[in-house]
């Protein structure tokens, strides 16, 4: 009996992943339950310790030494206290009464009844008589409470394990749809992928494995709950730190990420060590690297460019693939205007705007766009936020150099 008691607690650690001390612990609350339940008294308290590899168990009553108490003078200062709470006055810390609780205290007078070693503090268990029929009615109450036990002990393993890994990239299986939002399994646990972190026009078919990004771990009435993005910026950061090496010791630096997911990103990198180009680092050889990563993101477009600390360098790098002309700064509002040539304009501003939004964000900076035409065209970073089209003629221009000129290629 004792090895298949053993045998099933293993079991139960190896299939729920949880630590054997977990179990034992749930195991010796539930029985202390059921004792108290059936053959305890309300001034008891119980602690049962249990023995997995003999099955045996033995039952204390667990008090603490504390000081004598007058109880009728305390529960008069008790009944006082209260009285001034109804009243609206404060009450200091130092002026609260602490209750005697006989169920897990002892005064000390009656310790030294005991043992007269016995002082203020000591802890002191006292063994109690297992009845035969114990054992019976211990099993039945006890099943539910060691069920219940073990499910918030997984959930605690759970939750403490997922929770040290918000911020970084996990591995998922598409498990199901509920509604608009999608499941998946990590494993371990299930997480769930709200419509908001979802790219538009990503499938989530069932079985597929991809990489999700751990925005928040929070714990509910329901036990934990994973929540996963694949729009978050920083799963850029985190596959260019698994796929490039460089990135990964820290010879190379991401110093910052604008991205509209699903459709472009745009990633500023830096080193310090002039050996190393952080751009073709962040490509691979033959655009392996970075074909990784693109395929990952489902065919998500990635521009890199190096990060400069002259502001006028960085935007020029950042209007990437786009040449720029010239550009002058307004320091006080961060604004910057950026001339480029005409046959440049389409690829500066980008389909949708979206090459200067990106840039503006990446950069911090507010950026117009104008041509060094002499009726220039003025294309302003706000005005392109809030318009959704770029003229149709600009649109087919900029596809066409997009697909001709890709950054990464051209930089390596």
């Amino acid at each position: 009996m004792a090895n298949e008691i053993n045998a099933a607690i293993k079991h139960i650690c190896e299939e729920k992943n949880l630590p054997l001390d977990a179990v034992i612990g749930a195991i010796e609350a539930a029985l202390a339950a059921a004792y108290r339940k059936d053959f305890g008294d309300k001034n008891q308290n119980i602690k049962v310790v249990f023995n997995a590899d003999n099955a045996h168990t033995a039952v204390f009553d667990v008090k603490t030494v504390v000081e004598d108490v007058d109880l009728e003078e305390q529960e008069k200062e008790l009944e006082a206290l209260r009285e001034r709470r109804e009243a609206g006055e404060e009450i200091d810390e130092d002026e609260e009464v602490k209750r005697f609780n006989p169920r897990s205290e002892i005064m000390l007078s009656e310790a030294r009844e005991i043992n007269s070693d016995y002082k203020i503090g000591d802890v002191i268990e006292t063994k109690l008589e297992v009845p035969e029929e114990y054992g019976r009615m211990a099993a039945q109450t006890a099943k539910q409470v060691i069920i219940q036990r073990l499910r918030e002990a997984e959930r605690d393993h759970v939750f403490n394990e997922y929770q040290d890994k918000e911020g970084t990239l996990v591995l998922g299986t598409v498990s199901r749809r509920e509604g608009r939002r999608y499941l998946i399994d990590l494993g371990q646990a299930t997480a769930v992928l709200p419509p908001e972190e979802q790219i538009p026009r990503e499938g989530y078919n069932a079985g597929a494995r991809l990489n999700f990004y751990v925005v928040k771990v929070h714990m509910t009435n329901k036990g934990p709950e994973i929540v996963l993005s694949r729009t978050h910026p920083d799963i850029v950061k985190e596959l260019f730190a698994m796929e490039v090496p460089e990135i990964a010791s820290g010879n190379v630096e991401i110093k910052g990420i604008s991205r509209e997911a699903g459709s472009r990103s745009k990633i500023a990198v830096y080193t310090e060590d002039e050996s190393i180009d952080p751009i073709g680092s962040c490509v691979g050889q033959k655009g392996a690297r970075i074909q990784t990563i693109i395929s990952e993101l489902g065919g998500e477009k990635i521009d890199i460019i190096e990060w400069e600390e002259d502001p006028k360098k960085f935007i020029a790098n950042a209007l990437s693939p786009a040449k720029v002309e010239k550009i002058e700064l307004n320091e006080d509002d961060k604004t910057a205007e950026v001339t480029v040539a005409d046959d440049q304009l389409s690829l500066a501003i980008g389909k949708s705007g979206q090459n200067v939004r990106l840039a503006a964000k990446l950069v911090g900076w507010k950026i117009d766009i104008l041509s060094n035409n002499p009726k220039p065209k003025v294309e302003k970073t706000e005005d392109l936020e809030e318009s959704e089209e770029v003229e149709e003629e600009l649109n087919e221009t900029n596809e066409e150099v997009v697909e001709e000129t890709p950054s990464e290629e051209t930089k390596e």
